[in-house]
């Protein structure tokens, strides 16, 4: 799951998920972002700041190899 940050191109977004990341040294976490290009249907109205749920696919182009699938 993830927040759309940009709809900028077309039947594409742009999801960012935020995980946390364990630091050994320090016995702490960090928060760590990952950016994903997604497969927008034209079924799916998404605009910015929706919380949408990507699943990997087969490459539909250099970037893009995942699809939402659902919005939550």
């Amino acid at each position: 799951m993830g927040t759309v940050v940009s709809t900028k191109r077309q039947n594409t977004v742009s999801v960012r998920r935020e995980f946390m990341h364990f630091v050994k040294k320090y016995e702490r976490y960090e928060k760590r972002t990952s950016t994903y290009h997604a497969h927008c249907p034209p079924c799916m109205n998404l605009t910015e700041g929706d919380t949408v749920r990507i699943a990997e696919c087969r490459p539909l182009s250099k970037t893009v190899s995942f699809v939402a699938i659902e919005k939550v």
